[in-house]
């Protein structure tokens, strides 16, 4: 496929605004062809619209319909063969292997959606029949079930490049749901978002589907980002990236004459608690596993684990040591590009700053500043550490994590409230010391949107009961989830139906139940016909 560095708005290519830019390999600090023009405030309204003037028609569609449309883009995804994963390669440095992972999950996850969709169940249709006859008041006849809320905005992740991009779960999950989407494509990787774009495109014309409920504007500037949520079409944001921009835009999102969910997925990092029992058991093995998940991607997941504490003892000693080594046997990597990487090494530098803090293991490998690398660092330090410089909670994207040690359970319990919110916590131990450690486990209930028992935060399952969430910061709602199939509920809102006949209802509420759908019907499941 040649690329264009244009936009996709529908079943068109623009190239307004005569600002460009263009993607560098991380890895050689090359800069790739095409130039790629900055999408001006006309190419956003004209997306936006596109998106409107289809939303009825695309709404109205059967299920089947979106499912097959949802296959199809996987079917696209995959037609671009070798191509996608090189181009992906050469703008963000990160492994084929790696890229050949992704792509799969991207695929099976629009596939994971089109099965979601055409089962039905997750509209959650509610009916309550009518009693006429009811005194003092006649019940009229009520049924409720979520209905899509209109264009869509998504922001494509770095880290993801495939996953969590223009076919990620906020493009397929908000298309699944009836929504147009309007995606930014992330400026880390142009190339590969246009080939999605088009791949897209491509589905949207086999499925002879409206062209409007699909475009892509490219851009490397705030500007393009803060236009796409102040629009007035706009009815919901999708965002994967950092605090600052979260948080910027969340607040764009919430100054509008009309406020719109903004649904902010920003970072977070991710405890991992070392009990005493695991730490005698198996603390080797730990160890061996924290430094593969804390330099897993190059340490450039949201669920890298950012932090590990435990109680003093010999056991903990000799994790710390195990961690050392097989920090120090870590080879460096490349990071998305040179950004990602500088922050990386200030980072660095603003721990090994803070008083009572020491490097206890780093790769010994050097990095190649010119190649972006990045070195796994782990540190150590007494927990009284923490509560002295509570810049050690925050996020090092990167692969690097701390090591601290506490002097008595009420010190993890301290530790774990000073948390803000996040993604994750990992609680490593035995059943006795889960009985000992209850209230530590009903803090960071409290803290996290998942809570891992004995394993590691990175390597995020796809399935219906993953929730990839967490209280503010790690996102903006921590209600909602941004993997997995309950990802979708963020692109819907409840809508009611009071004393409707039969044949003017969506056929989720009809009673003859033509879907087969799970409902429930004066408050019992079922899926029979009325």
């Amino acid at each position: 496929m040649e690329l264009t560095g244009h936009h996709l708005i529908g079943d068109t290519t623009g190239a307004v605004g005569q600002e460009t830019f263009q993607a560098q390999d991380p890895s050689s600090q090359a800069v790739l062809s095409p130039a790629f023009h900055e999408a001006t405030v006309s190419e956003v309204g004209m997306a936006l619209r596109l998106g409107q003037e289809c939303f009825d028609t695309f709404r109205s569609t059967t299920a089947e319909d979106r499912a097959a449309f949802l296959e199809a883009i996987a079917d696209e995804v995959m037609s671009l063969g070798d191509a996608l994963l090189e181009r992906a390669h050469q703008e963000t440095g990160l492994p084929m292997a790696r890229l050949t992972g992704e792509r799969g999950r991207a695929v099976n996850q629009a596939k994971l959606f089109a099965g979601l969709i055409r089962e039905g169940s997750w509209v959650d249709a509610r009916i309550d029949l009518a009693l006429p006859d009811r005194e003092p008041l006649p019940k009229p006849d009520i049924r409720r079930m979520l209905a899509p809320i209109g264009p869509v905005v998504v922001f494509g992740a770095s880290n993801f490049p495939l996953a969590i991009s223009v076919v990620g779960t906020d493009t397929i999950s908000a298309l699944g749901a009836g929504c147009p989407v309007v995606v930014k494509g992330h400026p880390g990787h142009p190339g590969v978002c246009e080939m999605l774009g088009r791949a897209i495109q491509n589905a949207v014309k086999k499925c002879d589907l409206p062209p409007g409920l699909f475009s892509l504007l490219q851009g490397a500037g705030h500007e393009l980002g803060v236009t796409l949520v102040q629009h007035p079409i706009t009815q919901a944001v999708a965002f994967t990236g950092s605090l600052r921009g979260g948080r910027a835009l969340f607040d764009v999102a919430n100054a509008r004459k009309e406020p719109i969910p903004f649904y902010a997925e920003m970072g977070s990092i991710n405890p991992v608690f070392v009990l005493p029992g695991a730490a005698a058991e198996r603390g080797a093995s730990i160890a061996e596993q924290f430094v593969q998940s804390v330099g897993l991607g190059v340490g450039q997941f949201c669920t890298n684990p950012g932090m590990l504490i435990g109680l003093k003892s010999e056991f903990l000693d000799d994790l710390t040591q195990k961690t050392a080594d097989a920090a120090e046997a870590a080879g460096p990597a490349t990071m998305l590009h040179q950004g990602i990487a500088e922050a990386y090494s200030e980072g660095l530098d603003k721990i090994k700053s803070i008083e009572g803090v020491k490097t206890c293991g780093a790769s010994s490998v050097a990095s190649d500043a010119t190649k972006n690398q990045a070195a796994c660092h782990i540190f150590e330090a007494n927990l009284d550490t923490l509560f002295d410089h509570p810049e050690l909670k925050e996020e090092n994207f990167g692969p690097s994590s701390v090591i601290l040690k506490a002097d008595s359970a009420e010190q993890l319990e301290q530790a774990a409230e000073g948390l803000e919110g996040q993604l994750t916590a990992t609680i490593h131990g035995t059943e006795d010391d889960l009985q000992k450690h209850g209230k530590l486990i009903r803090i960071l209930e409290r803290k996290v949107g998942r809570l891992v028992f004995n394993g590691f935060p990175t390597g995020i399952e796809v399935c219906p009961s993953m929730h990839h969430g967490g209280p503010y910061p790690a996102t903006t709602h921590s209600f909602f989830t941004s993997i997995g199939t309950a990802s979708i509920l963020r692109f819907v809102r409840p809508l009611c139906y009071q004393n409707f006949p039969d044949a003017g209802l969506p056929v989720e509420l009809r009673n003859k139940n033509e879907r087969g759908i799970l409902r429930l019907v004066d408050n019992a499941w079922t899926r029979d016909d009325i």
